[in-house]
């Protein structure tokens, strides 16, 4: 890795990307909002993949084990009994809760007794199971292979591996970003997604729907991380916000959209072949690399100038801006960046793993991986208690997507005026109460009061959530952006899949999950503090930049307050300094060797009495005094 005091002007033309290059290739202007607009329609994709789990693993609310004939007597008649009395008769019934799921009656082979007095013996079943229609689906990946009993294992498993791929490619694939660009790390995901989404409608088991799964979820988290990216580098600081948080609206509507998708098409495969029909459109991005171009802070950050020089003519032309050398020469934007590189400068790419040598960046980096883990993995002590007071899968589902809506609305109208660290402190805050009212109170509060804190809890995590991502691509620097956000997502999707570890053990660790969550929650208000506030200022591009983001005040205090004033010091009016004397010598040298002036200076010729050496001390001192 080059050093920065190697490449002084490269370093110093980066610092003032926001304020010379940007506006000079014509801002945030309409073709930089034509791209925005076509980087958020990925994110409507991936979400509808994503959500689409839910319904794939949903358990249907009534289900019991087909009856087996062989296991009643030789004497049974079946047209003796209706169809519900036949139900009783080979159904065991479980107090509170209905028919058995898992078992069956097994009768003596010769009796004719068919009371509750016979001894009847308790089985497994034998011949499947009978399911009612899931949540807008007939059929899904629980009634496909049977996941239930004994094999309901298998569900959170599926859905711990499926978040594995999401861990793999936030990795991976946000390094890919750093090192092959953001359009090209976008095309390689979609192009994978598209294609593995296709072959989990062809799945023939359950294990090869796993893999597949898994897989697809590695690809979609890299359409993610990339555009995101994008979208973000493409703005200037006032805008940055409003475009995040719309792309987070087009998550929503996804997820508004889905139940109505999965009660028309009526089987997952349909469901699967719906949700990939986004992502095949997003292949037309191959042909039309307007619409999803280069990053050209990116460009510019690893020193690829020819890359650059193009992109942002590409953008000044398509912005109405005018970059041509031939109109002032030496002095355009395109000059600047030959001046400042040279001919010979060659790309310089950055990973990761060159964290271990910062120490402000990877201090950020560590504190919004924690808030993010903390915002996706307490969501699911909100989201039980909904449960418990509705049964309903609509009702929660409904409730999660309102108030991920309303968590957009507040993040909106506050974190501009607020500030990033003050808002997020704030959802830290709210989140970690909710969840110790609710871990202390709820065996001594009404249930619409555990509703209400279920509520405000969901809300405010999911803005916790929501602004550690946005916060993290702020903060991270351009040259390892994308890595940096992959590992803060990637947290996140630990977070998420805790939930899974909780009902892979049938929910026995469900009180420790929700201390340590709320734990976690009020420990995070004080990481927040050490954060650095982004509000209107721009991005960081090198590793340099990003290490020289400091912690703000939590308190705004008057600059003057910590002077005693008997020791108050007025400072000096001016400061010497040596490059302004230097040029001011070098100017006035000039002006007085200089024939073509408007009045002519007499300097009279030196005594022949004088040495060379008096001579030279003379015309430096004239030169001290004109100086002064």
């Amino acid at each position: 890795m080059a050093t920065e005091a190697s490449v002084p002007a490269h370093a110093r033309l980066q610092m003032d990307y926001e304020t010379k290059v940007f506006p000079q290739s014509g801002g945030y202007g309409r073709y930089n909002r034509i791209v925005v607009v076509f980087s958020w329609f990925p994110n409507f994709a991936v979400m509808l993949n994503l959500i689409s789990d839910v319904f794939y693993t949903l358990i249907p609310e009534k289900y019991h084990c087909k009856p087996d004939p062989q296991l009643l007597p030789s004497t049974f008649l079946l047209s003796n009994f209706s169809g519900q009395g036949y139900l009783d008769l080979t159904i065991p019934w479980v107090n509170g809760s209905g028919r058995s799921h898992c078992e069956l009656f097994k009768y003596p082979p010769n009796t004719s007794d068919f009371s509750e007095n016979v001894p009847r013996e308790r089985v497994s079943c034998t011949k499947g199971w009978e399911y009612s229609h899931a949540a807008g689906l007939q059929s899904n990946f629980v009634t496909e292979w049977n996941l239930v009993c004994s094999n309901y294992w298998k569900i959170p498993l599926q859905h711990i591996c499926f978040m594995m791929g999401w861990i793999f490619g936030y990795i991976v694939l946000g390094t890919l970003c750093d090192w092959l660009g953001r359009r090209r790390g976008f095309l390689f995901s979609v192009s994978l997604s598209s294609l593995l989404g296709v072959a989990v409608c062809l799945s023939s088991s359950a294990v090869v729907f796993l893999l597949l799964r898994l897989s697809q979820g590695a690809m979609l988290a890299g359409v993610f991380v990339s555009s995101y990216i994008v979208r973000l580098e493409l703005c200037d600081p006032p805008h940055r916000l409003m475009v995040a948080m719309v792309s987070g609206f087009f998550a929503v509507f996804a997820e508004l959209l889905l139940p109505c998708i999965a009660v028309l098409c009526r089987d997952w495969p349909v469901l699967q072949a719906v949700a990939t029909l986004p992502l095949l459109l997003l292949l037309s991005y191959w042909c039309c690399a307007s619409v999803f171009p280069e990053s050209p802070r990116w460009l510019l950050a690893t020193a690829q100038i020819p890359q650059v020089k193009r992109s942002l003519q590409e953008f000044s032309t398509r912005n109405g801006v005018c970059l041509q050398d031939e109109i002032y020469p030496g002095e355009t934007l395109l000059s600047e960046i030959d001046t400042a590189y040279g001919e010979n400068c060659q790309p310089r790419y950055h990973s990761v793993l060159e964290l271990r040598r910062t120490r402000i960046i990877w201090k950020n980096c560590l504190i919004l991986s924690f808030t993010l883990f903390i915002g996706t993995g307490i969501q699911y002590c909100f989201t039980r208690n909904l449960h418990s007071y509705s049964t309903k899968f609509y009702f929660s589902y409904f409730v999660r997507v309102i108030t991920g809506a309303l968590a957009c609305i507040f993040i909106c109208f506050t974190v501009n005026h607020f500030g990033r660290r003050g808002i997020l402190l704030l959802s830290a805050i709210i989140t970690g109460l909710s969840s110790l009212l609710l871990l202390a109170l709820t065996q001594y509060l009404h249930g619409g009061l555990v509703l209400v804190l279920s509520v405000v809890g969901l809300l405010f995590s999911q803005a916790l959530a929501m602004l550690s991502v946005f916060f993290a691509c702020e903060v991270m620097p351009t040259v390892v952006r994308g890595g940096c956000l992959g590992l803060v997502l990637a947290a996140g999707c630990v977070g998420m899949a805790a939930s899974s570890l909780m009902e892979l053990q049938n929910n026995s660790g469900y009180f420790l999950h929700h201390v340590i969550f709320a734990s976690f929650a009020v420990l995070s208000v004080l990481c927040i503090m050490l954060l650095p506030e982004s509000k209107r200022k721009p991005l960081p591009d090198s590793l340099k930049e990003g290490e020289s983001q400091r912690r703000p005040p939590l308190f705004l205090s008057r600059p003057d307050r910590d002077n005693l004033p008997l020791l108050r010091t007025r400072p000096p009016l001016s400061e010497y300094n040596p490059d302004n004397y230097s040029r001011l010598v070098s100017a006035t040298r000039r002006m007085l060797t200089k024939d073509s002036l408007p009045y002519r200076i007499a300097v009279p010729s030196h005594s022949p009495l004088l040495s060379d050496s008096e001579t030279q001390g003379q015309e430096n001192e004239t030169l001290r005094e004109v100086a002064s």
